[in-house]
């Protein structure tokens, strides 16, 4: 690519082969339309529907799923196909709220391409023409002027007073000023190419003549449009524990299975008939409703984040920040406020402040208009606003004064004198007022505002040097004031030489883009909870390093890192040195992109928020990317994971919560589900080991258990109140597997106990308390209605894996007291209403039976409580004295 910053004006129209006054011909810009393609982003090809919808099928859950629908029809010859049907409307449902939340990977490239502007003005054959920018084409001259969009890249050929708010493209947070005679190095950060203007930024101030160097997937945007086209999804957290459950109930099945069939080898049962009981008992293994469930509680989490101003566009986004171990976020509006203003003036005596106010205001070309009901509107350069505001505040309303003080004259800015002169009549005089660059218009000072005009001598010049560096010591932007009165206005060319001259300095102006003030407990919250925060930003590493210490993110030890550094510095080297840096200033979007790469080689979830262009790809490169729904841009929007509606960073702290919360109640509901198919598996495989005359459990017992009762509870723990402490913790490592040794021990002693309670509950119904005509209905009715309450009050047993539940409170689940009611009652229908009771064949038991269910299904509760009061009290207090 031609480093056109690094040729002149007139080199780069000769390698255009253009004319400045002329522009190409009607034939050469068809010739080049032919050559370089319109100028607009490339799209990407859809994907089908119906492979989007197929994708959705290789999650290895689901396969898992319809593999245990397959063996439900082969197991009763096809003739009990409701479980199979249920599997598969549970499989077809999943897919479908999956691919309704998710995005089109490529919406933002289709957001970058709306930023265009739809004309330019161009000169073609001599003539200014409105075109489609469509039709633009290197060596195209555009004209450009204040308000417009820049529709290419180009080179600047002549300019007056020209800025360009390049914030969206370059994270800078004031806009830029540019200039046409610059030659510049080679090694020019995009943000210093001050003889360049970007496509699809904005031209604040002035008017420019340019020759288009770049179009479509050339220009910068373009190429931020190449590195989200070439990006892949990264799998989230729990999209992998989801595939290491699938993997574990799939090497059980199998295990199950081959148990089986050596039992059934031993006891000399036919092999057609041992298969088909191994297969049931396989598909009782699986519990078919852990994908939906673990969707539903997703999305219950998305609709909750909502109203705390977060909105969630994939649902794994949100278990994936609740082990986010690092947050990069982009300063400019993120941050701060996004808005310039003036935080420290100083002048020789302290009632001179409004004198550098007025000077501030009226040597100003920005606008004050009042609405109707009185509210004021700022309009023009951020800087400029920002000394409107600051006057306002003082009650020196802009309006007024140039009704007092109307502006008779001026000398616009340049960046090379780095002045602004106005002249305004004032007692029969004319006030001269300039401000600019403090040590250029201190050479021009003779004179001091301090109670009086005053001589300037050396000693109060070294005074206000040391201010105004003291001032950019400080990341502020200083301007310095000053005024002379003269006679006369003198003509045009004399106005420089007579009026920026013999000057009386006012004083200086420090402003700044300021912090948010709920950012810095944001950033304690996170360092609580283990979190890192890291800026990655656009601007200049003094004004970045200033605003990481006042917000509490850069600290005693860190370092600060720039682009210019990070290019010298090998991606390996920069992965090993990563927790090292805290701020990154001055970088490009491929940069970011590398700094979140090397934190994930590292071993960190990463979290990314942004509002520009430029952080479209690491946003989308990021485990979880958080855009700005305010200040962003649809490019960043469409890159993100998630969109705080608010732009507010204290908003991603508290998805952080939220996150955390719903991985661990998505955990409950899975240690809920697995344990009580264990204590079914259990039940099934010790009746089949010892031979029992008769199964414990008929499969449209187990077909009710696991698509009816389990759900209720498993959906109820899933809106379980996120704990107190939840971030008092360090984030869980991302690939810390979900059945830990603890995990893996809590659910085969707790399934132990269903199952043992539910064939305790046989035996009684049995050989205690049933009567030898009808004992077999009644041990299997005790089983069952065993099995089934013995789950519900499981229930409340999970709600905390620590926490006693009478110290958690029976009533602050809402949901689970529902859910248990409602299965109870439903059980109960079925155990009680003669034409339920046929269908899932049972018996009525005598009081004495419902006494024993009743004990045998509490039991769960009463021993997990005194499991958690003396093993996890034990482990607390040892823990605490260590």
């Amino acid at each position: 690519m031609t480093q056109w910053y690094t040729k002149s004006s007139a080199q780069a129209l000769q390698e255009l082969d253009t004319n400045s006054s002329r522009g190409l011909t009607s034939t050469q810009a068809a010739q080049r339309l032919q050559q370089y393609g319109p100028n607009q982003l490339e799209k990407p090809k859809p994907t089908p529907l119906i492979l989007r919808f197929l994708l959705q099928l290789k999650d290895p859950m689901i396969v898992v799923l319809l593999f245990a629908a397959a063996l439900s029809l082969i197991s009763t010859h096809g003739e009990d196909w409701i479980e199979a049907v249920i599997i598969l409307l549970i499989v077809v449902v999943n897919a479908v709220i999956s691919i309704t939340q998710e995005n089109s990977a490529h919406k933002a490239l289709e957001a970058l391409e709306q930023m265009s502007a739809p004309l330019a003005r161009v000169v073609r054959d001599g003539q200014t023409l409105r075109l489609d920018t469509r039709q633009l084409v290197p060596g195209d001259i555009i004209l450009l002027e204040a308000g417009d969009l820049v529709p290419a890249d180009g080179r600047i050929l002549h300019c007056a007073n020209l800025k360009v708010d390049e914030s969206a493209i370059t994270g800078e947070s004031v806009p830029v000023s540019k200039e046409s005679g610059a030659v510049l190095a080679e090694d020019t950060e995009v943000g210093d190419q001050s003889n360049m203007v970007i496509s699809s930024t904005v031209i604040t101030n002035g008017r420019a003549t340019c020759v288009v160097t770049a179009t479509g997937m050339d220009t910068q945007v373009g190429r931020i449009a190449g590195m989200l086209l070439n990006q892949s999804d990264p799998s989230t957290p729990l999209q992998r524990k989801m595939g290491e459950i699938s993997s574990t109930l799939s090497f059980a099945c199998l295990g199950v299975c081959a148990v089986m069939f050596g039992i059934g080898l031993l006891y000399h049962i036919p092999l057609l008939d041992m298969f088909l009981t191994a297969v049931a008992l396989a598909v009782a293994a699986i519990p078919e409703g852990l994908p939906a469930i673990v969707t539903i509680v997703l999305a219950l989490g998305v609709q909750r984040m909502v109203r705390h101003h977060a909105i969630v566009k994939k649902l794994p986004a949100v278990e994936t920040l609740g082990c986010a171990g690092v947050i990069c976020s982009d300063k400019t509006g993120t941050l701060t406020m996004n808005r310039m203003t003036v935080v420290q003036i100083w002048t020789a005596r302290e009632k001179h402040r409004l004198e550098a106010l007025i000077v501030g205001a009226l040597c100003n070309d920005a606008t004050l208009n009042h609405d109707s009901d009185g509210v004021p509107h700022l309009l023009g350069d951020p800087t400029e606003t920002a000394l409107v505001d600051a006057a306002l505040e003082e009650g020196l309303d802009k309006e007024i004064l140039e009704q007092e003080m109307p502006r008779v004259a001026e000398i616009p800015f340049d960046s090379q004198r780095k002045l602004m002169t106005t002249v305004h009549p004032l007692r029969g005089r004319y006030r001269v007022m300039v401000k600019g660059a403090p040590d250029v218009l201190l050479s021009r000072c003779t004179h001091i505002l301090a109670g009086a005009s005053v001589p300037l001598d050396v000693p109060t010049l070294r005074q206000v040097e040391s201010a105004n560096a003291a001032m950019a010591q400080n990341a502020l932007r200083v301007l310095g004031c000053a005024y002379k009165d003269v006679d006369v206005i003198p003509p045009p060319r004399d106005m420089e030489a007579l009026l920026e001259h013999d000057l009386t300095f006012v004083g200086l102006m420090g402003l700044i883009d300021p912090p948010r003030v709920e950012v810095k407990q944001a950033v304690a919250q996170c360092f609580q909870a283990g979190i890192r925060p890291v800026m990655i930003t656009g601007d200049h590493k003094l004004t970045a390093v200033a605003i990481a210490k006042e917000l509490g993110i850069f600290r005693e030890g860190d370092m600060a890192l720039t682009g210019a550094d990070l290019d010298f510095m090998p991606q390996e080297m920069l992965e090993q040195e990563a927790d090292k840096f805290t701020v990154y200033a001055r970088v490009s979007p491929e940069h970011k992109m590398r700094i979140v790469q090397a934190l994930q080689n590292k071993g960190y979830v990463v979290a990314m928020t942004g509002d520009g262009v430029n952080d479209a790809p690491a946003l989308k490169a990021a485990d979880i990317g958080c855009a700005m729904g305010i200040t962003g841009t649809d490019v960043a929007k469409g890159a993100a994971d998630m969109i705080l509606t608010d732009d507010n960073f204290a908003t991603i702290v508290h998805a952080v919560e939220q996150g955390r919360g719903i991985y661990a109640n998505i955990k409950k509901s899975i240690h809920y589900l697995l344990s009580c198919n264990i204590g079914e598996i259990l039940t099934l495989f010790l009746a089949t080991l010892f031979h029992f005359h008769q199964a414990p459990l008929v499969p449209v017992q187990l077909l009710w258990l696991n698509l009816v009762t389990d759900s209720l509870p498993a959906l109820a723990l899933g809106l379980e109140p996120v704990e107190a402490d939840v971030m008092e913790k360090p984030p869980r490592k991302a690939h810390e597997p979900l059945f830990t040794p603890a995990f893996t021990i809590r659910l085969l002693w707790q399934g132990a106990l269903v199952g043992a309670l539910t064939l305790l509950a046989y035996f009684v119904g049995e050989y205690v308390l049933g009567d030898p005509t009808t004992a077999d209905a009644t041990a299997n009715t005790m089983a069952f209605a065993t099995l089934t309450f013995c789950q519900l009050f499981h229930a409340f047993d999970v709600r905390s894996e620590h926490q006693s539940l009478l110290s958690l409170g029976v009533f602050t689940n809402p949901a689970m007291n529902q859910a248990f009611v409602v299965g109870a009652a439903l059980q109960l229908a079925v155990l009680l209403l003669p034409p339920l009771m046929g269908v899932f064949h049972v018996t009525f038991l005598t009081f004495q039976q419902w006494l024993v269910v009743v004990i045998l299904s509490i039991t769960p509760v009463v021993v997990t409580e005194v499991e958690k009061r003396f093993f996890h009290s034990s482990s607390n207090e040892s823990s605490h004295f260590a």
